[in-house]
Formats: structure tokens, sequence, C-alpha cells
């Protein structure tokens, strides 16, 4: 493993890089509160910390099985932007257009209130908005990324920007080998993941959050006659009016949570700090968040130091929604991650892999995110982010606030909330669907750089079996 990266695991980079912080003490016996929320990452935190801001009489507790930032908030590719991962045209279906652009304008506030929050709470997270770009290696990529602008501005509601580069334009920006179009957007943020979780914790600790780590919590029960809610822990019971889970792909761990969503599996390599002469070669000054318009697609940032982390798809799920425990990731996805390394920044071809991690996401079976909370059982979810969770969850987390205190919002306005999906299918066939639509995006993809002109049938199959 060390031929292909120095370290590979720890939970991820962004951690391992940190000095590692006292051990928060475990939930401590049976106990109430007035807010329980189950998950120390984005969503709990921002959930946590509003509710202090609006009410600082609250008695809000957090659970977390390991330790702040374990799950995706620790691991993420360091993108914070506004997206959203249903199609906005089947939210104006089922909601209308005015409820759809609130959503689009309500996730551009999320943006601006994590970059708010970090300058009130001193929140250094290597923060820099170069705004995203998509490149296109192909002509069929290229057509998806001209047919998304030509649908952006026949939306029109100004909500997210989006332009057109022609090579020469991208080039000046960053050179990608190969890329012959690129799209871009301003609306995007790098971040260094585990920096802003645990400034995040720090500053809801501060406002009065307790927050309880090695507390297993195994089941959720609702509130019945004069009992409240309460989650269910190896530590004792924590029974609270409101319990909320936040657990986005760990959600399965919870008994009877188990197809609620698929954790779908997502790996990052990180190179060494690369020498002046080769970002000379690759440019990049800027820092956008870069993408590729692949179906299997790759997402990439170059580091506050001088690094490339660029992620995509590994294995994409294991049987029975399992999760791993500490990042660790196959040496074969290492080894898919270098090749497309090398083939996007060929001056890159000579650094070395400094850590390889993996993660997970959280994707609902219609691959909607939601937000809901059913105040006769006491019971709260936010999840389903489907990789767009650094923007949403604060989104999440202000609405959770806002449903926990009764309180009827713009927020809580929001076509997302009290969405539920179907669940995911039993296994096998979770596992057999799983891997057959990457199969099928993979395949895609392949027959597309080989000069196919237009999106391959095989990407269209796969979304029709995905649900999406």
């Amino acid at each position: 493993m060390s031929a292909l990266a120095r370290r590979n695991g720890e939970v991820s980079f962004w951690q391992a890089v940190l000095p590692a912080p006292p051990p928060r003490a475990p939930l401590a016996g049976d106990r109430d509160a007035d807010v329980c929320i189950v998950g120390a990452g984005y969503t709990g935190l921002w959930t946590a910390y509003h509710l202090k801001r609006a009410r600082p009489d609250l008695d809000v507790v957090v659970l977390e099985r390991e330790r702040v930032g374990f799950g995706a908030s620790g691991r993420n590719g360091g993108w914070l932007t506004p997206a959203f991962a249903a199609p906005r045209e089947r939210l104006a279906r089922t909601h209308g257009r005015a409820a759809v652009v609130a959503l689009e304008r309500a996730l551009r506030d999320s943006v601006a209130d994590v970059l708010a929050v970090c300058a009130e709470e001193a929140i250094d997270a290597d923060m820099r908005a170069g705004g995203v770009l998509r490149v296109a290696r192909g002509p069929a990529q290229a057509a998806r990324l001209r047919a998304a602008v030509a649908a952006e501005r026949a939306w029109g509601t100004g909500t997210h920007d989006l332009d057109e580069l022609a090579a020469d334009a991208l080039a000046a920006r960053v050179r990608v080998a190969g890329a012959t179009a690129a799209t871009w957007s301003p609306q995007g943020v790098r971040i260094q993941p585990a920096k802003l979780v645990r400034g995040l914790a720090a500053a809801a600790e501060r406002r009065g959050v307790r927050i309880c780590e090695r507390t297993t919590v195994r089941e959720l029960r609702p509130a019945a006659g004069a009992a409240t809610a309460a989650a269910v822990t190896d530590h004792g019971t924590l029974r609270a009016p409101i319990v909320l889970s936040c657990l986005e792909g760990f959600t399965p761990s919870l008994r009877g949570q188990r197809r609620v969503l698929l954790p779908l599996n997502s790996a990052i390599v990180v190179t060494e700090p690369l020498p002046d002469a080769t970002w000379a070669e690759i440019g990049w000054e800027g820092a956008e968040l870069l993408g590729d318009a692949a179906h299997a697609y790759v997402y990439a940032q170059r580091t506050a130091d001088g690094r490339i982390a660029l992620g995509g798809r590994g294995v994409p799920y294991r049987c029975g929604s399992r999760t791993d425990r500490d990042g660790r990731t196959q040496a074969r996805t290492i080894a898919g991650l270098r090749r497309t390394l090398d083939r996007l920044f060929p001056a890159a071809a000579s650094a070395a892999i400094d850590h390889a991690w993996c993660g997970v996401l959280g994707v609902a079976r219609d691959w909607q995110p939601a937000v809901r909370l059913d105040r006769a059982n006491g019971l709260g979810f936010a999840g389903g982010y489907v990789g767009n969770g650094v923007g949403a969850a604060n989104l999440a987390g202000r609405t959770l606030r806002d449903l926990a205190l009764g309180e009827d919002t713009e927020l809580t306005r929001l076509p997302w909330v009290g969405h539920a999906a179907r669940r995911w299918e039993p296994e096998p066939l979770r596992w057999l669907g799983a891997h057959a639509v990457y199969g099928l995006y993979r395949a895609a993809d392949r027959r597309e750089a080989r000069g196919l002109p237009r999106t391959s049938a095989l990407a269209r199959a796969a979304d029709l079996l995905a649900g999406r």
C-alpha cells in the first residue's frame, strides 16, 4: 500500500494534519434534555449552534458514536456550494416554480451564513471563494455542459450564475489535459472540512451545547403517551421532547433505519505539496473548485498548502448498508484515482500520494434531500444530500431549528421540508442495483471517451435504474 499512498484511512487527511483534540466524555447515564441531536457532523452541529443562538436557555445535547467530524463532515472534498441534488424541474412539478426559487435562494443564503458564522466565531477553515469549474473532456461531456448553461438561462431566476468557457478561457484559469470546454459559477468556496467541523463544534460548546462523544445511539424511540421521545445509547437513555437524527450516510446504523438512506462510498487522494514549477504549469491560482462532466465524475480542489485533493467513486456500496470504520480504502480505488490525477494533470504525475481515505454520503431512494419533524412523536430527520452536504447541512440545521421551536418561517415552508422517499429495496437487490448503476455509468464514460458525440444510452439506463 505504501507504493500507492503514504497513509491510508485514519479518517482523512483533513483530520490527520490537525492536532488530535482531547476526547469529550460520553453520555453519563440516563438524563433529560430539551433537544437531543444524534450526530456531531455539520447537520447536527449547525442545528445545535443555531438553536442555542436563538434560545440560549435550551438544554441541547449532541450524541456522537466516535468523535466530532468522524463522518462525511470530516472527510468530504471541501466544496461549499449552494448545490441541491434533486432536479429543479421535478420540484417545480410538485411544489411550483416559486418554491424552487425560494429553495435556491435559501441555499445561497446558507453559504453566506457559513462564512458569516466563521467570521464571527473566528473559525479559520482555509476558505477561498474561487467559484466552481466543471470541465469537459470529449464531445459528449461538452454537450452536457452546453445544455446545463442553456437550462440555467431558460430557468432565468439569477439564483445561480453559470458561464460557458472555451478551452483557452479555461486554460487561463487552470490547465486540464484534454479539456475542450468548461463552465464556471461564482457560487463556490473551498474549505478545509475538518477545520470547519471542529471550529463549529467549539463555537456550539461556547454557547452551551453539550457534545457527548464515544456514545453509540442504537435506537430512536418516538414519544408515546406521557413518555417523551428518546435516544437509546450504550451509556444510557437521553429523553427529550425533540430528538433529531442527523447521521447522513450513517443513518442505517440505527435500529429500523437500514433502508432509509443508501450509504454511497466516495474516495479521495491528496498529493504531497507540489513545487512552484509544477503549479506554474497547472495554473489554478484562483483556487476554483474543479469537477468534470463524466457520469462517474471526479471532484478536486487546490488545497491551502499547495496540494491537489481529488475524489471520485471507488467501490460504490457495501452490502447490507455497511460503512467503514476509519476511512481506509481499497488499493484499486487509490490506483484508479492516481490514474485520473495523472490524466488531468500530467505535470503532477511525479508527485507522491500522501494520503488516501474514503467515506459515505447518504442517498434517498428518489435522490432528494429532506428535512422533517413529526411533532406528534418528537422525531426529526435531515439528510440525503448526495454529496452536496457542506452547504445544504447549514440550511438543514437552520430549518430544524425553526421546526424544533415550532415556528412557521420561510425555511419551514421550503419544498424539501416534510419530504419522505420510499425505502430502498432489501438485500441483495440494494447491492445489485447500486453496483449495476455505477457499472453502467463507467461503461458510458468509456464509450464517450472513445468519441461518442452524445450522452451514452447506458447512462440514461443507469438514471432510470437509480430512480434519479
